[in-house]
């Protein structure tokens, strides 16, 4: 009888191993990234918005994965997701510095027009 029991301890530690062994998936980095592309706003530049919102489907996507215990792709997407928000992010900055160098050109022209 006391071999079963060992048997079946060991048996329960290794499973127990197993399953220790398989950490949660590391969001926080892509999860970041895409609130901070949200909180910098991307409504008028549509770029930014297009690659927040691939942003969020990768992030979704990764944690599918994860689920189903394909971890190296999940981390593919994971690394993706955070490209993406950063990428947004940049892109949302770019459509303000044009905006608002397109504003310090009118002015410049107004002003010209004004001194003539």
């Amino acid at each position: 009888m006391r071999p079963v029991i060992a048997a079946a301890s060991l048996i329960l530690a290794i499973i127990a191993a197993g399953c220790s062994s398989n950490p949660p998936l590391r969001t926080d980095a892509s999860s970041s990234a895409i609130h901070a592309a949200e909180a910098v706003g991307v409504e008028g530049a549509p770029r930014a918005a297009l690659h927040l919102q691939l942003a969020k489907e990768s992030l979704a996507q990764a944690q599918v994965l994860a689920e189903k215990g394909e971890r190296e792709e999940a981390r593919s997407l994971l690394m993706r997701a955070q490209a993406d928000a950063e990428l947004a992010i940049l892109l949302s900055r770019e459509q303000s510095v044009k905006t608002e160098a397109a504003l310090a050109v009118d002015k410049v022209r107004q002003l010209q027009q004004e001194n003539r």
